[in-house]
Order: structure tokens, then C-alpha cells, then sequence
């Protein structure tokens, strides 16, 4: 079986995340620094996000920024 694709893990950890800490997508979004729909697009896979905007959502969470990429991350 193959694995997911990295923007695949990174869309479910965010999106456990968010969901973990009880708070909207333009909450969120407001809180890294981004717009809402650019929050969206990567949680349903269309975005290719650059490291810096990783790093900045990692900040937001409070997690190192190489969680946000494990498929077994565990929030």
C-alpha cells in the first residue's frame, strides 16, 4: 500500500490540529500571518506551501516544524 504524499501529511496534521485547538480556518489563518482560503487550499492539497509558510504554521501551533510533515504525528 503506498504511503501518502508529504502535502498529504501535512493537510491531515494541520487539519487535526486546528481541529484539536477548537478554531476556525480564518481564525487560524488570521493568527499565522495568512489568508483563509491560502489555509484551505493547503488542507485540501492544492497548495504547494513553501517551508517558510510551514515554519509559520508550526509556530502558530506550537509544535516543531517537522511534526507537521510525520504520518504518525500525534497532537
Amino acid at each position: 500500500m503506498p504511503s501518502q504524499s508529504l502535502r498529504e501529511t501535512l493537510a491531515i496534521n494541520i487539519r487535526l490540529l486546528r481541529n484539536r485547538d477548537k478554531i476556525s480556518q480564518e481564525d487560524f489563518a488570521e493568527k499565522c500571518g495568512l489568508h483563509r482560503t491560502y489555509i484551505s487550499d493547503i488542507e485540501r492539497c492544492t497548495r504547494n506551501i513553501s517551508i517558510d509558510n510551514i515554519e509559520r504554521i508550526a509556530k502558530a501551533f506550537g509544535v516543531p516544524a517537522s511534526d507537521l510533515l510525520k504520518e504518525d504525528f500525534k497532537c
